[in-house]
C-alpha cells in the first residue's frame, strides 16, 4: 500500500494511550486511580440532556447548515458579549464537532512547506502534530515554569520570522493550567501590529475555568486584531460534555467562507440534537458550572499542597483549567519513567510532560478532575513509592 508521507508526521494524544493502559490494568484486577484524562468527572446537567431528547422527539433528525443552527449561533454571540463584552456576529460563528476541527482547519489554511507556525510548548500535543502534518515548521513558544507557565510577549515577538503564518495561544492552558496575563497579551497584540500578515488562533476552551482571582483575557477584547483572529471555545469542559463533541469558533471575514467549505467537505454539520443541547447549556441555569468550578478549586488547593510535600516534587499554583504540572526533576526520574512507574507500581495514571512537547521533560500532568478522596489516595500511593 502506498500512502502520503504526511501520515508519518502525525502524532497522537498520549492521554488516550494511558487511559487504555489503565483500563487494561483494571481489567486484570489492579486498582487504578486515573489522574490522567482531561475531562470533568461530572455528569452533563439534566436540562441539557433533556433538550437533546426533546429535539429527537420533535423530529430534529436532519442536516443543519454547515455552520450550525442560527439559534445556537445567536446564543453563542450573546454569551460572548455577556462574558467578554465582545460584539460577534452570529455569521462569524461556526459550530464545530468539538475543538479539534478548528485547530485542524486553521493549521491546514496556514500551514505548508516553507512556512512556520508557532505554538505553546509544553502544550496540547495536537498542535505540534497537525503543524508537522501540514508540512509547516513547528516553532515552539516555551512556557516558563518561573513565569507560572506563561511567556514574555517580547520573546514571542522576537521569534516571528518572514515565514511565520500562524501563532497559536492557549490560555488557560493544557497541560500546565497556566494563565497568560492581560499585560502580556496586550504587549503581544501591540507588537503584532508590525506583523500584519500573521494570523492568531486563540484556544480558549478553558475560558471559564479560572481560579484564585485570575482573570481570563480573551483576544476578542482587542479590536486591532479581529480581522486576523480565530477563537476556539466550546462546551466540552465547561458543561461536562466531552463526549457530545460540541464546540464553536469565531472566524474573520476574510477566511470565513473557506472555514465553512472545510466543514462541508469534512463533517457536513454537527449532530442536530447536540446543537439543541448546546442552546440549553448556554441559556439554562449556570449554577451547575459554578458548583463544578467551586469543587475544582477545592481540589486544586489540596493537590498543590500535597504535591509540594512529596520528596523531590515541587508544584506551581496554576490559575486555570483542571491540571497541575509539577516539577519532578529532583526525584531522579524522567517524565516517562515516572508516568510508567506511577501507573504500574502505584496504580495512579498521570501523563508524562514529554507528551506535551520537548519542554515538558522533568514534569508530569496531573488532572484533578477526580474526587478529592481519590486524589488524596493517589498521592498517598505515590509517596509510598518514592519515599
Amino acid at each position: 500500500m502506498e500512502h502520503s508521507n504526511n501520515l508519518f508526521r502525525l502524532g497522537t494524544e498520549s492521554a488516550f494511550e494511558v487511559l487504555a493502559r489503565a483500563q487494561d490494568l483494571s481489567l486484570k484486577g489492579k486498582n487504578i486511580i486515573n489522574l490522567g484524562i482531561g475531562q470533568p468527572d461530572f455528569k452533563t446537567a439534566d436540562h441539557i440532556v433533556e433538550a437533546a431528547i426533546k429535539a429527537l422527539k420533535d423530529g430534529h433528525h436532519g442536516y443543519t447548515p454547515a455552520n450550525g443552527i442560527l439559534t445556537l449561533r445567536e446564543a453563542v454571540s450573546e454569551d460572548l458579549f455577556f462574558r467578554h463584552q465582545a460584539e460577534v456576529s452570529p455569521e462569524n460563528i461556526i459550530i464545530m464537532p468539538g475543538g479539534k476541527p478548528t485547530m485542524f482547519y486553521s493549521i491546514l489554511m496556514f500551514g505548508g512547506p516553507n512556512t512556520e507556525i508557532m505554538y505553546p510548548n509544553p502544550g496540547f500535543p495536537i498542535y505540534e502534530s497537525l503543524i508537522n502534518y501540514s508540512g509547516s515548521k513547528a516553532v515552539p513558544i516555551k512556557l516558563e515554569e518561573n513565569l507560572n507557565f506563561s511567556f514574555k510577549a517580547e520573546n514571542v515577538l522576537h521569534q516571528i520570522s518572514d515565514k511565520t503564518r500562524l501563532i497559536i495561544i492557549n490560555s488557560p492552558g493544557n497541560p500546565t493550567g497556566g494563565v497568560i496575563s492581560k499585560e502580556e497579551i496586550t504587549t503581544l497584540v501591540e507588537g503584532l501590529e508590525k506583523f500584519p500578515k500573521v494570523t492568531i488562533l486563540s484556544d480558549e476552551i478553558y475560558s471559564r475555568m479560572v481560579y484564585g482571582g485570575k482573570q481570563h483575557v480573551s483576544l476578542l477584547d482587542f479590536p486591532s486584531i479581529r480581522n486576523r483572529l480565530i477563537v476556539l471555545d466550546g462546551w466540552s469542559k465547561t458543561f461536562a460534555m466531552t463526549g457530545w463533541r460540541l464546540g464553536f469558533s469565531v472566524w474573520p471575514d476574510q477566511i470565513l467562507e473557506y472555514a465553512k467549505r472545510l466543514c462541508i467537505n469534512n463533517h457536513s454539520c454537527v449532530n442536530t440534537p447536540t446543537q439543541y443541547a448546546g442552546i440549553a447549556a448556554l441559556k439554562g441555569p449556570q449554577d451547575i458550572v459554578e458548583n463544578m468550578l467551586n469543587e475544582f478549586e477545592k481540589r486544586r488547593r489540596f493537590i498543590i499542597e500535597a504535591l509540594n510535600k512529596l520528596p523531590g516534587i515541587s508544584c506551581k499554583k496554576p490559575g486555570g483549567a483542571f491540571y497541575v504540572f509539577p516539577n519532578i526533576m529532583k526525584t531522579g526520574l524522567s517524565s516517562q519513567k515516572a508516568q510508567d512507574d506511577f501507573l504500574e507500581i502505584a496504580g495512579v495514571a498521570t501523563i508524562s510532560g514529554t507528551s506535551f512537547g520537548e519542554f515538558g521533560e522533568g514534569f508530569l500532568r496531573f488532572s484533578y478532575a477526580n474526587s478529592l478522596h481519590n486524589i488524596e489516595e493517589a498521592l498517598v500511593r505515590i509517596k509510598k513509592m518514592i519515599d
